[in-house]
Order: C-alpha cells, then sequence, then structure tokens
C-alpha cells in the first residue's frame, strides 16, 4: 500500500497534502476525543467522491482551523483515502480567582464568560491574553487604576487544563479636582451639587462620593444635562469630558467641557392625537403656558399626568408624548402633546402570589379595582398602598401584562412577601428603686390568615400585674365594618417604685368597639366600655391622693363611651417612609358613673421622603382631659404622663410631669448666716452656747420654702427664726423625695431623621434614627396645700399652673429598631439636654415588644 503525505504549513500548526488531483473515496478522522465527526465535517467543505487538487486541501483545511477547535491540523492520502490527523484545544476545567474583594467573584467568573473563557469551553492561547485585560478594565470602572491580574495555565492529563488568576485589586482613586469649563449661567459649587461625584470631604469615608465610578459620571452628566433643560437651555451640549488619572494612579481629574445656550420659552402649548376625554382633562394638568420658561422635567410630568389620567379611565396602555418644535430665531418653543390613549382595557382577573399564610379573601377585601370592570391605575395602585398599610407584608409588587391573544385585557397580579405578623413580645426596662421590669404577651396581627387580630398579654413586676385579652375583626361586615372586644384585669402597686407616688388600685373591665370606614384612608370607631377600680392608700402618699380618697371614696365604677378618628395616607403599615397619619380620640364617662370626666388625644406623624432610605418623620402628642358635674378635675391616676420610649427618651419612663405633694412633718426653722449654715447663740467669748435640752437636729429653709437637715450633734442652742408676733415659724420637712403624679395636658413633639445603616443590605426589617424629643405633662389646676401649721405652705413647690415653656423637657440621641422573630427589638441612647433637679434620666434603653 502506498501512501503519500502532504504538509502544508497553515500560519501557526496546521499542514495539509500536496498531490496531483484525485477523487476522494473516503475520508478517514484520527485524534477526535470530544468533537463530534459531524462537527468536522460540517467546518471542512471536502466530501466523499469530490475531485480535488492540492488547492482545494488548502482551502479546506484553513476552514477548519479557523473552527478554534484544533491546535494541529495534518492532512495524509493513503490512496484515494484522506485522512485527518488532528489535535483537539484543551478544555478548560477549572478557574481559580484569588485576591479579589471589592468584586464578586460570580462578577469576574460572568465577565470572563464573555470573554469566552469559562470551564468546560475550549481553551484558546489567543483568548488568555485578554484575560488580564478584561479583568482590569472591571476594575478600572470602579476607579481602581492600580489594579494588577496575574495568570498561571496550569496543563492536566487528557488535554485539560485549569486557570489560576491572582489579583491585587489595588485602590480606588478618589478625585481631587472636578472642573466644569463653558459655564455663564449658573457657579461651578451649584453645578456641581447636582453631582453623586464629590470631591473628597469630611463624611467621604462614609458615603464614598470621592471613589471615581464611570457609572456614577455618566449618571452626573444625565444629571447636568437635566440641570439646563429644566430651565430652558434646550440647546445645552456636553461638548467632551476628560478623566486623567495622576502618576501615582490615586487621584483622579475630571473635566467637562459645555456649552449652554440660550433660554428658550414656551410660545404654545396644544393637543394633537385621539382625545378621548375632554379637552379640559388635559389641559388642566399642563405644568406649562405660554411665555413660561421651557422645562423639559414639566414637560415629562405633564405627560405622565395625562397618561395616568388616562389609565384612570381605563387606557392602560396610553402614551403622551410632549413633542417640542424649536424656533432658534425667537428662541421660543411649541410644544404639542400628542394623544394616543389606545384601546380601553378590562380587567380579566386578580391574581395573588407569595402569601402562603394570608388567605385570598384577606387581600381581595382590600382592592378598589373589581374584577370585569376597565383598568384603572389609581385603583390598582391604591390596592397596593392598601396591602403595604396592613402590616402583614415585606414588600408588595404588582404587575399588569396583557391577556394573551386580546388586545383590550389585562390581569393584575400582586406578588407579596410576608413577614412576621404575630409576635411573642417582652417589655424589658430598668428603673430606679424598681429593679427589672419584664412583661409579656402574644400577638398576631394575622390571625391564622384571616386578618384578625389577637392579643393576650401578661405582665408582671414589682408594680403591675395585668392580664389583657383583645380581638378585632376589621372586617366584620363587608362594607369594612370592624368589630373588636377588650378584656382587662390589672393590680398596680406603686410603694416601691420611687418615681410615681404611692397608690395601689386594682381594675377589672372591658369593652367593645364598632369602626366604620368613612373613605379610602379616614375609619371612625366607637366603644362602649365599663370598669370597676378598687383603690388603696400607700404607706408614703401625697396629699393630692389623700384628698381624693377623702372626697371621692376607694371604690369606683365607671361606664365610658369612646369616639376614635383616624387618618392614614402612610405608605406602610411598619417602617412607613412617607405620608401622614392623624388620630384623634375621646372618652368619656356617661352620668350614673361614680367619676365623671372626660380625656381628649390628638398624635400625628408626618414622614418626608429626602433621598433612598432617607427620611425625616414628625410626630405630635396632645392631650387634654378633665372632670365635670360634682368632679372638679381629672382623676389622678387617668392623668398624662410623659417621659421614655415612645414619648420623650432620655427620662425615665412616667417620671415627667407635676410631682405630688410628699407627706410631711412641720418643724421649727433656724436661722442661717450667708453660706446657708444654722446659727446658734454665742457667749461672751463668741463661743456656741451649749445646752442639753437643744435638739441634736436643726431645720434650715431651702429656696422653694422647705425644711432642710442639718446635724447638731454638740447641742448647740439654736437661733429660731420668728415672726412679729414673736412665735417660731415652722417649715415642711418632706418625709420623702417628690414623685411623678402626671396632669390633665400633654404635649410632645419629635423629629426624627432616619437614616440607612452602612453595610446592611436589608433595611426592610431594621430602622435607625437620631432624633430630638421635647414635651412634657402639665396640669391646668395645681392641688391648693394650705395647712394652719404651716401658714406659709400656701403654693405646690412641685407644680406650675399652664403649660409653662421652661418646664419642657428636651433630649436628643441616636435609636434603632429591629424586628425579630420574638417582636421588635428597640435600643435608645439618649442625652437629655435641659434636665433640672429632681428629674429621673436614663442614657440607655431597650425595649422588646414595642416600636417607636
Amino acid at each position: 500500500m502506498r501512501s503519500l503525505l502532504f504538509t502544508l504549513l497553515l500560519g501557526f500548526l496546521s499542514s495539509v497534502v500536496q498531490a496531483e488531483t484525485f477523487v476522494v473515496e473516503d475520508i478517514r478522522l484520527e485524534g477526535l476525543q470530544r468533537v463530534s465527526a459531524g462537527t468536522v465535517f460540517e467546518a471542512f467543505p471536502v466530501i466523499v467522491g469530490e475531485q480535488v487538487e492540492s488547492t482545494d486541501l488548502v482551502s479546506a483545511s484553513r476552514n477548519l482551523f479557523r473552527s478554534g477547535l484544533f491546535s494541529d491540523v495534518q492532512l495524509y492520502r493513503d490512496g484515494n483515502v484522506l485522512i485527518l490527523q488532528l489535535v483537539e484545544l484543551p478544555t478548560i476545567t477549572g478557574i481559580e480567582i484569588s485576591g479579589n474583594k471589592a468584586i464578586q467573584t460570580e462578577m469576574l467568573l460572568d465577565g470572563l464568560k464573555q470573554s469566552g473563557l469559562a470551564e468546560g469551553l475550549v481553551f484558546k492561547r489567543s483568548t488568555l491574553e485578554r484575560i488580564s485585560l478584561e479583568l482590569e478594565r472591571q476594575y478600572v470602572a470602579q476607579g481602581r487604576y492600580d489594579a494588577h491580574i496575574e495568570t498561571e495555565v496550569v496543563a492536566l492529563p487528557r488535554n485539560r487544563v485549569s486557570l489560576n488568576i491572582e489579583v491585587e485589586e489595588g485602590s480606588v482613586a478618589s478625585i481631587r479636582h472636578i472642573n466644569v469649563v463653558g459655564n455663564e449661567a449658573f457657579s461651578d459649587e451649584e453645578l456641581l451639587k447636582q453631582f453623586e461625584l464629590q470631591t473628597s470631604s469630611f463624611w467621604s469615608w462614609y458615603s464614598s462620593d470621592d471613589k471615581y465610578s464611570r457609572e456614577k459620571l455618566a449618571g452626573d452628566l444625565e444629571s447636568l444635562r437635566s440641570w439646563y433643560l429644566d430651565r430652558g437651555y434646550i440647546r445645552f451640549n456636553i461638548e467632551s469630558t476628560q478623566v486623567s488619572v495622576s502618576p501615582d494612579k490615586e487621584g483622579v481629574y475630571i473635566t467637562i467641557n459645555i456649552s449652554e445656550g440660550d433660554v428658550y420659552s414656551v410660545a404654545e402649548v396644544k393637543l394633537a392625537g385621539n382625545l378621548v376625554l375632554d379637552e379640559d382633562e388635559f389641559t388642566r394638568l399642563y405644568l406649562l403656558k405660554n411665555g413660561d420658561t421651557f422645562s423639559r422635567r414639566k414637560v415629562t410630568v405633564s405627560s405622565d399626568y395625562m397618561s395616568k389620567r388616562l389609565g384612570n379611565e381605563g387606557y392602560t396602555f396610553a402614551k403622551v408624548d410632549g413633542i417640542p418644535k424649536i424656533n432658534d430665531e425667537e428662541k421660543t418653543v411649541d410644544l404639542t402633546f400628542f394623544v394616543e390613549p389606545g384601546k380601553r382595557t378590562y380587567v380579566r382577573s386578580i391574581n395573588f402570589t407569595g402569601n402562603g399564610g394570608t388567605r385570598d379573601e384577606v387581600l381581595r377585601r382590600e382592592m378598589l379595582q373589581m374584577e370585569g370592570g376597565w383598568a384603572s391605575t389609581d385603583k390598582i395602585e391604591a390596592g397596593k398602598n392598601r396591602l403595604n398599610q396592613l402590616g402583614f407584608f415585606k414588600t408588595v409588587n404588582v404587575e399588569t401584562p396583557a391577556v394573551a391573544g386580546t388586545d383590550d385585557q389585562i390581569d393584575v397580579n400582586y406578588s407579596v412577601e410576608e413577614q412576621l405578623s404575630g409576635s411573642l413580645n417582652f417589655n424589658v426596662g430598668y428603673a430606679g428603686g424598681s429593679g427589672m421590669i419584664l412583661g409579656a404577651s402574644i400577638s398576631q396581627n394575622n390571625f391564622m390568615g384571616s386578618g384578625n387580630r389577637m392579643s393576650l398579654g401578661v405582665q408582671k413586676n414589682d408594680t403591675v400585674q395585668s392580664y389583657n385579652f383583645s380581638y378585632l375583626n376589621p372586617y366584620y361586615t363587608i362594607d369594612g365594618v370592624s368589630r373588636g372586644f377588650n378584656l382587662f384585669y390589672r393590680q398596680t402597686d406603686y410603694s416601691s417604685l420611687s418615681t410615681v407616688s404611692d397608690y395601689q388600685t386594682n381594675t377589672l373591665g372591658g369593652n367593645v368597639t364598632f369602626g366604620y370606614p368613612i373613605s379610602n384612608r379616614q375609619r371612625l370607631s366607637f366603644s362602649i366600655g365599663y370598669q370597676n377600680t378598687e383603690m388603696f392608700e400607700g404607706t408614703t402618699v401625697p396629699a393630692e391622693i389623700i384628698d381624693f380618697l377623702e372626697n371621692e371614696g376607694d371604690n369606683f365604677n365607671e361606664y365610658t363611651l369612646g369616639l376614635n378618628w383616624r387618618y392614614s395616607s402612610l405608605n406602610r403599615g411598619l417602617f412607613p417612609t412617607a405620608g401622614t397619619e392623624h388620630k384623634v380620640s375621646a372618652d368619656i364617662s356617661v352620668p350614673g358613673s361614680d367619676l365623671t370626666y372626660f380625656k381628649m388625644a390628638y398624635t400625628a406623624n408626618y414622614y418626608f421622603p429626602i433621598a433612598t432610605d432617607w427620611a425625616v418623620r414628625f410626630r405630635t402628642d396632645l392631650g387634654y382631659g378633665d372632670g365635670f358635674g360634682d368632679l372638679q378635675r381629672l382623676p389622678f391616676f387617668k392623668n398624662f404622663r410623659s417621659g421614655g420610649i415612645g414619648s420623650v427618651r432620655g427620662y425615665t419612663s412616667n417620671t415627667l410631669g407635676p410631682k405630688g405633694l410628699p407627706e410631711y412633718s412641720v418643724v421649727s426653722v433656724v436661722e442661717q448666716d450667708a453660706d446657708g449654715n444654722p446659727l446658734y447663740e454665742l457667749d461672751e467669748l463668741g463661743r456656741p452656747v451649749v445646752d442639753d435640752s437643744a435638739p441634736t437636729v436643726v431645720y434650715t429653709t431651702d429656696e422653694d420654702g422647705a425644711a432642710v437637715a442639718a446635724s447638731n450633734g454638740s447641742q448647740y442652742k439654736p437661733v429660731y427664726v420668728t415672726d412679729s408676733n414673736g412665735s417660731v415659724v415652722t417649715a415642711p420637712y418632706y418625709l420623702e423625695d417628690e414623685r411623678a403624679l402626671g396632669g390633665n395636658v400633654l404635649a410632645e413633639a419629635s423629629m426624627e431623621l432616619i437614616f440607612p445603616l452602612p453595610f446592611v443590605e436589608d433595611r426592610s426589617s431594621l430602622r435607625s434614627v437620631v432624633f430630638f424629643d421635647a414635651g412634657n405633662a402639665f396640669t391646668s389646676e395645681c392641688y391648693v396645700p394650705y395647712d394652719e401649721e404651716v401658714p406659709t405652705l400656701t403654693q405646690h413647690p412641685y407644680c406650675n399652673e399652664g403649660i409653662d415653656l421652661a418646664e419642657v423637657r428636651l433630649s436628643t440621641g441616636v435609636g434603632l429598631t429591629w424586628i425579630t422573630a420574638i417582636g421588635p427589638l428597640t435600643f435608645t441612647y439618649s442625652v437629655p439636654l435641659n434636665d433640672k433637679r429632681g428629674d429621673r434620666t436614663e442614657g440607655f434603653e431597650f425595649s422588646l415588644g414595642q416600636v417607636f
């Protein structure tokens, strides 16, 4: 058998046979491992039975080599049989990347895959040269100009290789200067305020706004363009942008060349297209009118308003385009809004996904958009907001896909992500004189997925033992009338608490509440209740309590009526960031009750978003109560109190407000010198006179007229203060410190800056704030403590009538609330700003089970 070797050098490694013309009777393939024969024959244009010559074989071999599957191609001839000896390129069995921190490995591997390098693919030497360039390109996009890439190819058995890539990321270059060239109408400072990129400043360590990024620069250039277009510079243009890097690759200099052009005004605004609504319905939505300076933002917003208005009438896919016609000679713009309503669309079905624990009917009853009706953008969006306000879901999204095969129907698909709507709550705290305070409750805002609310609470500590059960059905009727009831039993004993006036009560009661929807955002509730209170006098009781018990007795039956109104436009039920909330409540004990009084309260919350994950909250709490009929003032145990988490933080809970008049004894007052020391009688030599009958403790008075004890162990003879009749003056000596009693007026306000915690990606269950609190409880009428044994005691020393701005307490600090599996966990660190003598302050506080 004869054989002839044709060797042709094709560029790098290919060889083909040189021979005379012959007819190919067969083609034999040798060396294949992974590549199929069909792939080879598809790339090799010679077929059996074809007459070929050397030039045909050269061309065919070149095509086969270009397939990128082989590192060597050789052709042999055995008679009229053509033999293809092939050496396949190796495959990549693994890619190891090390040293990368700023860019995740997955992102780097995706970038390599786009360049043709991935596990299982054929390895090409030419591609290897692009590895460093591709990876460095990704780092340069982040401003890491000194990044360096080292690659290593490790040969493995069976024609395989692995790639090792070592990354030196370097550091992000800081922006040292941004220069805008060509601006005349606006200063550099004014323009640079629109940029996300900034030169280094004190806050750059947190915001990283001085780290160059190509994507951020592109966004800043668009912001700059929008700034000018929104102010009438319709011919504004960015001529060029230069980004230069310092020799040490650690600094970036940015130069932006612009052409401002002239300011253009609006000459005419008109409508065109298919106006399916009255023209007035569109023209009232114009944000631009004749003579106004042109603004692209106002054109876009006007178009959006008109599209939304059409969407509310069922034209879901309506488009309104604002088309400007520029007159460069007059420097004016004729603006035409072209209306394309499309077909009116109807809702085929409303679907819910993600609500594994919540019944469909609970979500469906919140819908304003009805199936079968024409689609309304407002109603569909309102459904999303109402689901958010339930507080059952972490996120709510809505999509309106068109129904396949139709051009006038859509489906409304709500997807929700459920969050814990039930909790096992613990209230934990510490108060001076009472030690640890613990409470527990089980609550479920979405009981058994029904949307009903149930809670069972038990609290026991040194001062309070309480049991509470409540249940609310927000949809007692299909129209949204709610019904709820509450049962409670509470024992209080403040004898061990040094911050609150001493008394004990046992209270048993309950109420039934009905709520009625006034509108989508307003609700009115009515309640009727009963409670019985049995009161016991403590061991050290303020005069106010003693006087109340002497006049009113110690056992009270109360029949109460309540009225509550609530308005809410909050965007979420938990951790809102936008919208307002107003609550007004009024409770009155009806005639026939042992105590006749009323209490009113108002609460308002305002949320203003200022940036992504940033918002400002303003809170106001006001309250007023009083007695009527035979009762002259609000019962002391119904008083408003202030201080603590949810009130004025930084002050111990319930310790702010008027204090009770402590129990006292009447003592004789000794004269005192300029330094406040007691004065004693002196003998001829100026020495204090010793008298065995003299008391070992004497009393002077402080600035409030209260007696202050001083030791007189040597039994010097004191010099007593006498009045005009020669009688010794007396003063009250208080047997204990004053304790909070509260008042019938409450005034509190708070401002919070809601900010995102850095390095925390999921902030849906975490909220951090910086706060400023102000407020206190006040009284409109102080107890008159006249005592014939102390004629000077005619004014309450720890009570001021009316709202006294000097008594408003201020505090500031930071707070964090985290929604855990067992309820909200709240931490606050507060700094009282104007605490006064007698105030009880708290720096660090925490609570498990209470949202602030």
